[in-house]
């Protein structure tokens, strides 16, 4: 059985919170984190920093606020519920609404997959020249293989060790460069828009918040529970799940940024619009080394494959929770769900004349599904039904709406400009 997905609770047991404690709680965050980098964000990164320098730098801090208070929120709802998303929803929505909803998201966590497989195989054509489609096909079965035999501690572990070599491998681009760092720190903190930058914008702060990585952060975070009746521990988890989810956050937001600056301290110095992730690989080379581009290309590929593991991760919780169940990649449910998400994303992959439509594709079924599940789960953890006591406070309630309708309204527009 898939154990370290269930609730452990040890009523004998004492929770020591200290300054080692803290790593332990170390670890759900960073798998949300990797939705937050994956190849999708790559192309809208590096084209934000070789087309407008280091102006757009404040759309990589206002999405990780963002994402800071609805990853929070929804980790909140597995700890106080011990349910995940879907199952909250099918157990106290409306059956043929949840269901509604609830599908709906899968066919998010396929859009998500079809993305996800597709930036692991343009890395294994940069770096080994194999066509994207046969790429596309090896990611896939490495991520079968890594979901249906390992327990998700050992994937947690991978998944930190991906995440890793995606930031030092942008550490090393970044020492090669020449930053503006003054040009940098205002770009951080101070909102512009550039003529023409208002797609950019859109697409990385209306994706950065993305349905699969709220299903996933629910379930996951039960993993560090212990005794759901005792309040004390519950309060403490809060904090400590609050403390993951804040590291990890920044984390994202350190490579985000590392991305938009190396472009813009390379390509954007240049004059050089970049459109597509190989081209950014083989435009490296020139400009910092044939090493630099490698590091480049290796990275993207850690990122495709840890973010496709998430994503399958994701919809065997969607599709497990349709049935009021947790994610057990031992259960036919859980299995299937993965199964799901990652063969029709492959099937599309080989089934459209041009598989970088399929990024396109992706995006507009991600800004359509977004909305419903964000307020999906505010409606819960705003419902004393629900949540008891943790329900939302008047406070958080209304900052959560409100975020939701500002992802909302950027989706929608981020939809609409695909079609002018």
């Amino acid at each position: 059985m898939f154990e370290a997905l269930k609730n452990i609770d040890r009523k004998g047991y004492k929770a020591k919170f200290g300054g080692r404690g803290i790593f332990k709680f170390i670890g759900p965050g960073l798998l949300v984190t990797v939705g937050f980098i994956d190849p999708g964000n790559w192309a809208s990164n590096l084209a934000a920093g070789a087309n407008f320098g280091y102006s757009l730098l404040w759309m990589v801090t206002l999405s990780t606020l963002m994402l800071i208070v609805l990853q929070h929120n929804v980790a909140h709802l597995g700890i106080a519920t011990g349910l995940c998303l879907s199952e909250a929803a099918a157990i106290y929505v409306k059956k043929r609404h949840a269901r509604w909803l609830l599908s709906s998201a899968m066919l998010a966590s396929v859009s998500t997959s079809l993305a996800e497989i597709l930036g692991g195989a343009i890395a294994v054509n940069l770096l080994f020249d194999i066509p994207v489609r046969a790429g596309a096909l090896l990611v896939t079965i490495f991520v079968f293989v890594m979901l249906f035999t390992n327990s998700y501690r050992v994937i947690e572990k991978w998944i930190i060790a991906f995440v890793s070599v995606i930031g030092l491998s942008f550490l090393y681009e970044l020492s090669l460069v020449n930053i503006d760092w003054n040009a940098a720190v205002k770009g951080w903190v101070t909102p512009s828009f550039p003529s023409g930058s208002m797609v950019i914008i859109m697409s990385v702060l209306g994706a950065v918040v993305m349905p699969h990585n709220l299903f996933l952060h629910s379930e996951i975070i039960q993993s560090r529970q212990w005794n759901l009746e005792d309040d004390k521990i519950i309060k403490k988890q809060l904090r400590y799940e609050y403390l993951d989810t804040l590291i990890s956050m920044v984390i994202g937001w350190a490579i985000n940024s590392a991305m938009i600056i190396l472009a813009a301290a390379t390509f954007f110095q240049t004059k050089t619009p970049v459109t597509e992730l190989e081209q950014a690989n083989s435009l490296l080379a020139p400009l910092l080394g044939n090493h630099a581009a490698a590091v480049f290309a290796v990275a993207l590929l850690f990122s495709g494959i840890s973010s496709t593991i998430t994503s399958g991760m994701a919809a065997g919780t969607i599709f497990a929770g349709m049935y009021k169940e947790p994610y057990d990649i031992q259960d036919n449910h859980s299995r299937l769900g993965v199964s799901i998400s990652l063969l029709l994303a492959l099937g599309i992959i080989f089934l459209i004349s041009n598989p970088f439509n399929g990024l396109i594709i992706s995006q507009m079924c991600l800004s359509i599904q977004l909305p419903f599940t964000i307020f999906l789960q505010v409606y819960l953890t705003s419902s004393e039904k629900v949540m008891g006591k943790y329900k939302n406070s008047p406070f958080s309630k209304i900052l959560l709406y409100g975020l939701g309708a500002i992802v909302a309204v950027l989706n929608i527009a981020l939809f609409v400009s695909m079609f002018h």
